[in-house]
């Protein structure tokens, strides 16, 4: 879902780094991993019977467990202590690249700026504003650095300023599970009031008078947002009222306020299907009546303008998604009419409205697209965009009368950009370019390109590359092949400073595009989901097979990385084609399918049933089973690899890569590495601060860095 002292002394310590590598090797091969025990546990459905011998490491309060996970961080440390100083050394390096006294381009909302600034030194936002005019006098909001004082983790989110501007409502996590407490804050007085929510998904929102606040609770087992509450200034969470109740548990609920301030929304949405209420925001303690009731399988998103709402949906099989127009006094899907019509090779992702235009975020043949167009449609046109490998979508716009549109811009091998376009004059202003320190960064010296790849099922599978100019293709060059491919979320060609340290030691890049995001559209994540999830793994599998043949890389060179739903992936690929790769990174990996999807007391299961099936049905739990990687891992050689989690993970819980690690300890058949590494502080995200996730970042490029005897910076 990372960042960078470079000094001549780095020089010195990769020397000293290669000439102590095979002694440190030797010292590897002596050191004895940690045996896991077996407990088994018999686990049946559909009269079929698995075995789990690792069941045991499912509780995060048992000792044992602890223990287990404290000797594997140890046995990562003692393996790859002759990497410690070059771990490091990359973490400068990479550290010394980012511009460390930065702020981001203000924002206007309400008739203030809004900044969040970062100051040399700190690992945390500071969130300011200024009134008005853009050099009056910064006010101070929060500065999370004062904040985290005495935390391991911390994470401020959801900033929500009241109408009359005075109140900040904000939430904070500490512990990594995503459990917000919300509080409020005067902005006038610097005063935090007494009241406090906890267990929030951080997000709240203000009725127009600013003394009622609305927000979403999470189910205190499953962390499925299911309850919407209206609190009132002043007073206890225990008198909060309860406004709405989403009983079906695979639909989460959120609340917003449109953009024009005219109505306070309730979101219930789930994979396939979604709903909406709204109330008119001047009557707070109102009903919230429904906009168009659920249908399973239409999905829509609604924003307002001058009495109408406009409704982005797949209805009528839209499978693209289209734009419809309906009146804000009867909202129902009958009413609905078409606006914008479907489009069979564009992807419609969004709609931004203003004053006097509307401007449309679209996706065709995997590349991005922004449309503006006036309401009196005198006037549209596209934005114009050349590469193949660039990144283009909308920033903060939430002033609603103003012809400034904002997006961002960025090539694969180049850096951001944040750009005001006038849309009236047609003219662009670059606000804010990315800056590259450390004076080595030249544009110039690196290519992308985007490659076709064909799968074994014949569809074309695109692949968007980055690498320095002096790289030779003789099949010699090593290459990091990273992927996601679930959820219908598309990772774009992005540029990124950290993979430097990969580029500038004669290392290819790629983002493999295969089914299961929406690179190219919505059917490309269809295909790639529920019983079709196999054309995921088999893309990124054929994608690799591609790079070898076409002689970018081979398989002594060829690394593949991926995390969450990406790690999945990754366990999927090296039970089905190990040869192919030297090794692999993966991240807080979702590997233990079947017996996680079967638990809906776990986080997020019931929720995922339509993106990857209800087990609870015969038919889709033998498709999980057949893929699942824990379920899968067999007597055979596997490449190196690097396991990463942590300990408080709500997404996926740390005992899915522990036990999977531990199974693959007792199956495989060679003498690679393997490493499990738990974060004992963080969740999902890993470390909170903002330089400490680049010494995560450092650990997994040290990997395959060593494993590729690449350490001197070229």
């Amino acid at each position: 879902m990372k960042h960078p002292i470079f000094r001549s002394s780095f020089f010195i310590v990769c020397l000293i780094f290669a000439g102590s590598c095979q002694n440190s090797k030797e010292k590897q091969m002596s050191t004895i991993p940690p045996i896991a025990k077996k407990k088994p546990t018999k686990l049946e459905k559909h009269g079929d019977v698995r075995v789990d011998d690792y069941y045991w490491m499912n509780n995060r309060e048992d000792q044992e467990v602890l223990n287990h996970l404290n000797a594997e961080n140890d046995y990562y440390k003692k393996m790859t202590a002759h990497t410690k100083t070059f771990q490091d050394s990359l973490f400068l390096e990479m550290k010394s690249r980012i511009k460390e006294d930065d702020s981001s381009v203000p924002y206007k909302f309400n008739g203030y700026w809004y900044i969040t600034k970062y100051e040399t030194g700190q690992e945390y936002p500071i969130y300011l504003r200024r009134e008005n005019e853009m050099d009056s006098a910064d006010e101070l909001m929060f500065d999370c650095n004062v904040m985290a004082k005495d935390h391991e983790f911390f994470n401020l989110r959801g900033i929500s300023i009241s109408p009359d501007n005075n109140l900040a409502a904000f939430a904070t996590d500490t512990v990594s599970r995503r459990q917000y407490t919300i509080q409020i804050k005067d902005l006038k007085t610097g005063e935090v009031y007494d009241d406090k929510v906890e267990n929030t998904t951080g997000s709240s929102v203000w009725g127009n008078y600013g003394k009622t606040l609305f927000y979403a609770k999470k189910d205190p087992v499953t962390l499925r947002s299911d309850k919407i509450y209206r609190h009132t200034l002043g007073t206890s969470e225990a008198d909060d009222v309860l406004i709405f109740h989403e009983k079906d548990s695979t639909f989460n609920t959120f609340v917003y306020k449109t953009k024009s301030k005219k109505y306070l929304v309730i979101g219930s949405v789930s994979t396939l299907t979604s709903e909406y209420r709204i109330l008119d925001s001047d009557n707070p303690e109102g009903d919230f009546k429904i906009f168009s009731e659920r249908s399973r399988g239409l999905e829509y998103s609604i924003a307002h303008y001058n009495g109408n709402f406009f409704v982005l949906t797949n209805k009528d099989s839209a499978t693209n998604f289209k734009l419809m127009k309906v009146s804000d006094e009867n909202t129902s899907s009958e009413f609905w009419e078409e606006f914008i019509p479907h489009r069979e090779g564009v992807l419609l992702e969004d709609v931004d409205i203003f004053k006097d235009y509307f401007v449309l975020s679209e996706r065709e043949n995997g590349l991005n697209r922004l449309k503006i167009v006036r309401w009196d449609t005198s006037d549209s046109y596209y934005l114009p965009f050349e590469s193949e490998t660039y990144v283009a979508g909308t920033s903060v716009n939430l002033d609603f009368d103003t012809k400034e549109l904002r997006y961002y811009y960025n090539e694969m091998g180049a850096p951001y950009a944040i750009i005001d376009f006038n849309m009236e004059e047609k003219t662009k202003k670059i606000l804010k370019e990315q800056e590259v320190l450390g004076g080595k960064f030249d544009k110039d010296n690196y290519r992308t390109e985007r490659l076709w790849a064909t799968s074994r099922d014949g569809v074309k599978v695109p692949i968007s590359l980055v690498y320095h100019k002096d790289v030779k293709f003789d099949g010699t060059s090593p290459l990091l092949q990273y992927a996601y491919g679930s959820y219908g979320s598309t990772i774009d060609p992005y540029f990124s400073s950290i993979r430097l340290s990969l580029l500038d030691r004669g290392f290819i890049y790629a983002i493999a595009h295969i089914r299961g995001g929406e690179y190219l559209g919505r059917p490309w994540y269809e295909d790639g989901k529920l019983l079709n999830k196999k054309n995921t793994f088999t893309d990124f599998v054929d994608c690799s097979k591609f790079l070898i043949d076409s002689n970018y890389t081979s398989p002594a060179h060829l690394y593949a990385s991926g995390g969450s739903a990406g790690g999945l992936l990754m366990g999927a690929v090296v039970n089905m084609a190990p040869e192919l790769y030297k090794g692999v990174i993966a991240a807080v990996p979702f590997v233990d399918v079947v017996t996680t999807m079967l638990d809906d007391s776990i986080p997020l299961t019931t929720g995922e049933y339509d993106e990857w099936g209800n087990p609870n049905e015969k038919e889709y739990y033998e498709y999980m089973k057949s893929y699942s990687p824990y379920d899968n891992v067999e007597a055979q050689e596997y490449p190196n690899m690097y396991v990463s989690t942590g300990l408080h993970d709500s997404q996926v819980q740390y005992w899915e890569p522990a036990k999977w690690v531990a199974k693959l300890r007792e199956h495989k058949t060679d003498n690679n590495l393997l490493f499990l590494d738990t974060n004992m502080d963080a969740g999902h995200g890993g470390a909170s601060g903002r330089f400490e996730s680049l010494k995560e970042t450092a650990k997994e490029y040290a990997f395959i860095l060593d494993l590729e005897e690449k350490t001197p910076l070229k």
